[in-house]
């Protein structure tokens, strides 16, 4: 079986390294005419047979796609969600369902079907204009609300605000920047701001059989900004107590989205009146090193969906409540603090903690790097490892303080 991945970016790069591995042959689709520079360095064309590029004509696409044997059809990061469903309902392969299609992208969209299933979203409206949106915050009589594009991802445009005045700056940034993927906001997401703890579960689904690979909790800094930046997340053990909720109302909240074929990511606040969906994605989940997660972890979602791909009863033979940990895991975000010029050794230098594993870095040395302002402007991460919690809570606090003092510029 030939399998198309639709913008093969973050960890759909690694996805098609890993069936590229399995011997399975991928073709790569560019959803856009142009991607942006975030997630076009992560590509690598060597892991596919044929780029057929970007095509608007999807009649043309399904006949290439046909002659070339493909037999699925897989959103590689967010940006390629609707058009892999398109093709693969055109196509009648297997994809999620028809009727949800809208409701995976627009957020707005996913909250009413998600709240139609009597599960709970944060209280929200869609805005078209500044002031509407700052009217709408008074008339609800919150105390904190979040401003966010409808459809984007990785904390882009998201915004916190305490005022009517927040919001209506917030909202007007928002319609005034194109999105991550570079398409127009023409409508803005205004919702209540939980409180609570946040996780994102890592999802495979084939015909609706749902199974949970990866559970972690999330650490974002928000003091002293508008915006949540990335500090850390840790793995969250499948038998623990928060673990069997979240588990639960994830399934249904992919019951709901009609995610039935497909890789997810959801987000999810744990707060005072339960778990609550921040939202949820028919995709991989991104900024990850498969095989470091699996190397600890027992198993990563992208090796689960590599191997349901090329056999769907390997989902059906996954135990997903069974721990294979090993040891301690820590999956931290760079964070700069100052304009400049990336440094040329900033990742042999975060390479030398003791506890790290993994340095992915982002940043390309010599080149502007600005301040990290959110996940996309975040210069990479690094995970670190051990077999206490100590060595990690060190080699952590080394590292903001290197931060501090400037690691990430020459």
């Amino acid at each position: 079986m030939k399998i198309c991945i639709v913008d093969g970016y973050s960890t759909g790069a690694a996805l098609a390294r890993r069936l590229h591995s399995l011997g399975i042959e991928c073709i790569h689709l560019q959803s856009q005419a142009q991607t942006n520079s975030y997630l076009q360095r992560s590509f690598k064309s060597d892991d596919y047979t044929h780029d057929l590029g970007h095509c608007t004509d999807t009649t043309a696409l399904t006949a290439q796609l046909t002659a070339l044997g493909v037999g699925r059809i897989i959103a590689g990061s967010e940006s390629g969600v609707t058009l892999a469903e398109t093709l693969a309902l055109q196509l009648g392969l297997p994809t999620n369902s028809p009727d949800g299609v809208a409701a995976r992208r627009d957020k707005a969209l996913m909250a009413r079907a998600v709240r139609a299933a009597g599960l709970a979203v944060p209280l929200g409206t869609v805005v078209h204009g500044p002031d509407e949106a700052a009217d709408w915050f008074t008339a609800s009589g919150l105390d904190h609300a979040v401003v966010k594009p409808l459809a984007s991802a990785a904390t882009d445009g998201v915004r916190f605000c305490t005022t009517a005045a927040d919001v209506r700056d917030a909202s007007a940034a928002v319609l005034d920047t194109p999105n991550v993927f570079g398409q127009r906001n023409t409508a803005v997401l205004v919702q209540e701001r939980l409180i609570g703890e946040e996780y994102y579960l890592n999802t495979v689904s084939a015909g609706g059989d749902h199974r949970v690979a990866e559970i972690w909790h999330y650490s974002k800094q928000t003091t002293g900004t508008t915006t949540p930046i990335y500090d850390y997340e840790e793995p969250v053990t499948p038998d623990s107590p928060e673990a069997t909720v979240l588990r639960e109302f994830t399934l249904q909240v992919l019951d709901a989205l009609g995610i039935t074929d497909s890789a997810g990511h959801t987000e999810v606040m744990l707060t005072a009146r339960g778990p609550v969906l921040i939202e949820s994605a028919a995709r991989l989940g991104g900024a990850t090193a498969p095989a470091i997660v699996e190397k600890h972890l027992g198993t990563s979602q992208t090796s689960l969906l590599a191997a349901t791909l090329g056999d769907p009863g390997a989902l059906r033979d996954f135990d997903d409540r069974r721990s294979q940990w090993r040891g301690r895991i820590r999956n931290v975000e760079f964070i700069n603090h100052v304009a400049g010029l990336a440094s040329a050794t900033a990742t042999d230098k975060i390479a030398s903690l003791p506890s790290a594993v993994a340095v992915c870095s982002s940043a390309t040395p010599g080149a502007p790097l600005e301040p990290t302002r959110d996940l996309i402007s975040s210069p990479g991460y690094v995970y670190l490892a051990a077999e206490d919690d100590s060595t990690i809570h060190r080699d952590y606090a080394t590292l903001r303080q290197w931060e501090r003092e400037g690691l990430h510029i020459e």
